[in-house]
């Protein structure tokens, strides 16, 4: 489903990724993990064209990210993105949110676009929800919200960028149980997050990063079940989160 290759990138004359090659296959659920500042979140958003990339190849259900005749917005359509910060629009109600892409890229009726943002709020636990405004919810409910949105677009393939980094700690599980379900169902995800009982749960694979490149990239049993057999730096990062 995606396919990542000698992927490099440079902000100017710094390099954020090195060579990064990888695959999730159609309903794998991977993680990608590590410290602060080594290119988990650049790499994902790499994955739709958020981010440009200067050498290596992606590809998409067969898509190739970057290359003009691709038509990014279909692209981006078939790839569901949830962000830190939820990014809804602020001056729309929660089912408005979810309707107006459908209407605009998708091209469908306004009946057909709130029919499918009623059943997905549903869903998510939110129906009650559909008429405020995204200031009336909590950060919780906003990104169950933003998980919504994606889904609405029928993607073939979600990315999560730190979903919870933002939320208060009791809102993070209302969340997890939305992806957690996801994954259930099938869903290929492809989660940057530091929620280990997560990846525990629900990863059949775990990529670690440091310093723009791929270290580890193994079955989760691997890398939690054996982590004398990680690199020096997964065995550092390892040693820190589960000593807790």
């Amino acid at each position: 489903m995606i396919e990542i290759e000698q992927v490099s990138k440079w902000y100017g004359a710094f390099q954020v990724l090195t060579d990064c090659t990888t695959t999730v296959r159609k309903g794998e659920v991977v993680v990608v993990c590590g410290p602060s500042g080594s290119g988990k979140s650049t790499l994902i958003k790499c994955v739709n064209a958020l981010e440009p990339f200067q050498k290596g190849r992606i590809r998409v259900d067969g898509m190739a990210v970057g290359d003009p005749k691709v038509n990014m917005n279909r692209l981006r359509s078939r790839v569901g993105m949830v962000f830190q910060h939820f990014e809804l629009f602020p001056h729309l109600s929660i089912e408005q949110n979810l309707s107006i892409a459908q209407c605009k890229v998708l091209k469908r009726s306004p009946a057909e676009a709130r029919e499918k943002s009623l059943a997905l709020l549903a869903r998510v636990g939110l129906s009650a929800h559909a008429h405020k405004y995204p200031v009336q919810l909590s950060g919780g409910q906003q990104q169950r919200v933003a998980i919504a949105r994606a889904l609405a677009m029928d993607p073939i393939a979600m990315l999560f960028d730190e979903p919870t980094s933002a939320l208060d700690p009791e809102m993070v599980n209302e969340v997890l149980d939305v992806m957690v379900q996801l994954a259930r169902e099938g869903m290929t995800m492809m989660c940057v997050t530091h929620e280990m009982g997560f990846a525990r749960k629900v990863a059949d694979r775990v990529i670690f990063m440091d310093r723009g490149q791929i270290m580890e990239d193994c079955a989760k049993e691997e890398f939690f079940g054996h982590p004398e057999q990680r690199s020096d730096r997964a065995q550092q990062f390892l040693s820190k989160i589960l000593a807790h």
